[in-house]
């Protein structure tokens, strides 16, 4: 165990709100009071903590941000040349214009881009581009779109509204009672729930904002469906390609289904790590960015841009999606595998780079924790998720099958001896948001 993580980790959560940046990070939702919380390094898909125990990643991989792997050559070697020439001046960077070539290249509906560093602010600056082209205000929303105020005044009706888009527990203090009644949610392939928010709100439906693909496949003609209702009422329809992009084709997950958004937002693997974000749409739409005020002196900033170009650059030449598509399935494979072998009920689901399962028990989220905490003890950071990279190989997920197997015996009869919790070394990890106890 990281003794030095914990320690620091239990100083970070008197300093720090939340103790952690980003929800995702915080060691509660892992195995509290176990989990090594800090890395001092990391490499590929290898990471140390601060008491210098290595560990291989088969879990979110920097959740989901580092595509190529951890601290890439190529990448970084890129990065370091920038570095070195100066990455921000009074004057832009031309790499603004060279990413703006290739992504519009890859995206052919797509005529203009702009950029911010982050995928939460890149999809408000997407909603803002949709309010002001179509002077509305009402926004249709299906999965999760970051901390922003226009999302989480979904929550300001109804408390569980967004219960079903991936976070609970996503409490709206600070948003403006104002924004109630601008946003209203529909769940993935359910286009009836659409149209009901079409049949309300329809004259006044600025943008439909969405996923293309997440954790189940489009059913048939889905996409197309909100696409015309988009089409219909006038509305943008937004493809949030923030999680989806880069992980099934090079460029967004949209154009493997025919069916064309009229903006398309990327962040998290386009830069391998890097901050870099980008929100490409048609001409008609994203033109009107210029007169509504979106501006900030770090978006014109050289590392991401050049992240984002060396990194989409290698994905291309080495067809990284297919990699990506074939250790995700194997890892599948692996949790069927076990389960099976294990007499252990399982659930797996998502797409195969951004693979997930869950235990079908009376306790899921106890033995999810005991799972982690076993799995630590063969030095693999895991969960009942796993992202895949390209640094990932076949060797790595042998190792990684060898230590499900372990542990899910164990798992199965931790549960059929109703000793679950009496097995694990510290609390059970939270489901959902939610303060310290």
């Amino acid at each position: 165990m990281s003794r030095s993580g914990q320690r620091l980790y239990e100083k970070a959560k008197v300093l720090i709100p939340g103790g952690t940046q980003l929800l995702t990070k915080r060691p509660e939702r892992y195995a509290p009071e176990q989990w090594p919380s800090y890395f001092s390094r990391a490499k590929g898909v290898d990471v140390w903590d601060l008491d210098g125990n290595q560990y291989l990643d088969m879990s979110y991989n920097s959740v989901g941000a580092s595509l190529l792997g951890v601290a890439d050559p190529d990448v970084d070697a890129a990065v370091k040349k920038a570095i070195d020439a100066g990455t921000i001046s009074t004057l832009n960077c031309p790499e603004e214009v060279e990413l703006a070539e290739l992504l519009i290249e890859l995206h052919p509906w797509a005529d203009m881009v702009r950029y911010a560093r982050c995928g939460g602010e890149a999809v408000a600056i997407a909603v803002r581009i949709a309010r002001a082209h179509t002077r509305k205000d009402i926004v249709a929303f299906c999965g999760y779109h970051g901390w922003h105020d226009w999302y989480l005044a979904a929550n300001l009706g109804e408390n569980d509204a967004l219960d079903g888009h991936l976070r609970k527990g996503l409490e709206p203090l600070g948003v403006p009672r104002a924004l109630r009644g601008t946003v209203f949610p529909f769940h993935y392939n359910a286009i009836d729930e659409l149209k009901a928010i079409v049949r309300d709100h329809g004259s006044d439906l600025a943008a439909i904002v969405m996923e293309p693909i997440r954790s189940t496949q489009p059913q048939e003609g889905f996409l197309q469906e909100v696409r015309q209702l988009a089409d219909e009422t006038g509305a943008v329809l937004v493809f949030d390609e923030v999680s989806a992009g880069f992980r099934l084709c090079c460029g967004g997950a949209h154009l493997l289904f025919g069916v064309e958004p009229d903006v398309a937002v990327f962040a998290k693997g386009m830069s391998n790590g890097y901050p870099m974000a980008a929100v490409i749409g048609r001409g008609s739409v994203m033109d009107i960015a210029w007169k509504t005020f979106i501006s900030s002196t770090h978006w014109t900033e050289r590392i991401g841009l050049v992240a984002a170009l060396a990194t989409i650059r290698k994905y291309r030449k080495h067809r990284v999606h297919e990699h990506l598509i074939a250790i995700g399935e194997s890892v599948q494979q692996c949790w069927r595998d076990c389960a099976q072998s294990a007499g252990l009920p399982l659930k797996v689901g998502g797409i195969a780079p951004l693979s997930h399962f869950s235990f079908e028990s009376d306790e899921p989220q106890a033995v999810g924790t005991l799972f982690t905490q076993l799995m630590l003890d063969h030095r693999i950071l895991a969960c009942p998720a796993f992202y895949a990279t390209y640094a990932h190989t076949s060797d790595h997920v042998a190792a990684y099958h060898r230590a499900v197997e372990d542990v899910f015996v164990q798992l199965s009869d931790a549960i059929r001896t109703g000793t679950v919790q009496e097995r694990l070394n510290g609390p059970v990890a939270f489901a959902d948001f939610r303060r310290f106890a």
